[in-house]
């Protein structure tokens, strides 16, 4: 029933010289942004009526739609692996000429574009971005008379020194297995690069020990570090929960937790007056590090829709700087457009300089196929200390679904 309301909702219409836009949002806890947004927009192209549907589900629904036929005018959603494929297929609008493309962080861009792009074009406009790196307490650091560390071997010395101090260096929350990824993706990242992915995917099959890249060959260290520093956890990790966790934070019992910017909204609900900024995964060389980031919201559109000029318009007024630095601010994002302030948070202003100088990089999650547990193998491998077995099973999983994989053909 709900992509039948979505479905019909999506024919746009032209009455009284008045055409209706069906916007297609994804974001529940953005819905009252993206009103104030249509508002203004609506105030200022009285010829153009907004209607927006926001959605739970996005990732299934908007396939549905899409299968149907029936693509929204304008369209959001979470920039992960299915919105690559999506993009890949070629089923959006191709922005490579459009002028606001030319606003937008190019680092940005490339997180999209690791994801997948149907050859040639530009399937999806990164919008607002989250950051994943350590949050630590401020004031706890201060205290200790410590700084932020820049390599892996600084990270070690202020744990070693928070341990010897009586104070708590992490509070872990392995309850829930997806808290094991962000350090993962954290770590990973710098193993990650250089298109480490694009050969997994051209191995397939072949992935293994013996390849030329693997993640029993290449990821090693990574997952090591990681079991490193969940040895700095609190003790009955393994039973806390992610709120518990940010809870426990908000109330000083621990220096750092292994989390991302969207952490920091349920922490200040519990103590809105904390200190917490953020500092990236280090790694041997301070000059290599790298703030890991995913597009948490990218804007397209249907590649057919009948009213492109005027769904363009709305794009277009979403990326004006006094607009999208309205809605990262409320969401406690990272706005895409270069230029844009950010919000006065001061986890914000942490990670703004690895923005600015496009030291930013995608999710290791985002590019592994969903069939695949990584979440689940990753806690199993922080559970038992054995790093060694965990890659050889991912790669396993891998070459399992290389196997049965039909490859996606560009033209």
């Amino acid at each position: 029933m709900t992509v039948a309301g979505i479905a019909l909702s999506g024919c746009t219409t032209a009455n009284d010289d008045v055409t209706t836009l069906n916007f297609f949002q994804f974001k529940g806890e953005a819905r009252e942004d993206f009103d104030r947004i249509i508002e203004e927009f609506e105030a200022e192209n009285p010829d153009i009526r907004v209607v927006q549907n926001q959605v739970a589900d996005a990732d299934t629904i908007i396939r549905t739609l899409l299968v149907k036929d029936k693509a929204p005018d304008v369209i959001t959603l979470n920039a992960n692996g299915n919105f690559g494929r999506l993009a890949q297929a070629g089923v959006f609008y191709d922005f490579s000429e459009e002028p606001v493309l030319d606003t937008i962080n190019p680092a940005v861009q490339k997180i999209l574009a690791d994801l997948g792009n149907k050859k040639g074009e530009i399937g999806g406009l990164g919008y607002i971005n989250n950051a994943n790196g350590i949050i630590y307490n401020i004031d706890i650091f201060e205290e200790q008379g410590l700084e932020v560390p820049e390599t892996w071997d600084e990270l070690i010395a202020v744990c070693e020194q928070l341990q010897d101090a009586g104070i708590q260096p992490f509070y872990a929350t392995l309850a829930d297995s997806w808290t094991a990824m962000p350090s993962f993706n954290g770590l990973g990242a710098y193993a990650a690069q250089d298109g480490f992915f694009d050969e997994m995917r051209a191995e397939g099959e072949n992935v293994g020990a013996d390849s030329p890249v693997s993640f029993e060959n290449d990821f090693a260290k990574a997952l090591e570090r990681e079991q490193q520093l969940f040895e700095y956890a609190q003790e009955g990790s393994r039973g806390s929960t992610y709120d518990q966790g940010n809870a426990a934070f908000a109330r000083g019992e621990a220096a750092m937790m292994m989390q991302g910017i969207w952490a920091i909204n349920g922490i200040k609900q519990v103590n809105p007056e904390i200190k917490a900024a953020i500092f990236p995964y280090p790694t041997d060389v301070a000059e290599d590090r790298l703030i890991v980031s995913g597009v948490d919201v990218v804007v397209t559109m249907g590649r057919n829709t009948p009213h492109r000029e005027e769904a363009l318009r709305f794009i277009e007024f979403m990326f004006r700087e006094d607009v999208i630095e309205g809605l990262a601010s409320s969401q406690n994002m990272i706005p895409s457009v270069e230029g844009a302030e950010l919000g006065d948070d001061l986890a914000l202003q942490s990670v703004r300089p690895f923005f600015d100088e496009g030291r930013i990089t995608g999710f290791i999650d985002h590019q592994v196929p969903p069939g695949i547990p990584l979440a689940e193998y990753v806690q199993e491998a922080v559970f038992t200390g054995d790093a060694q077995s965990t890659l050889a099973t991912l790669d396993n999983e891998w070459r399992k679904i290389a196997a049965r994989t039909i490859p996606v053909t560009e033209d």
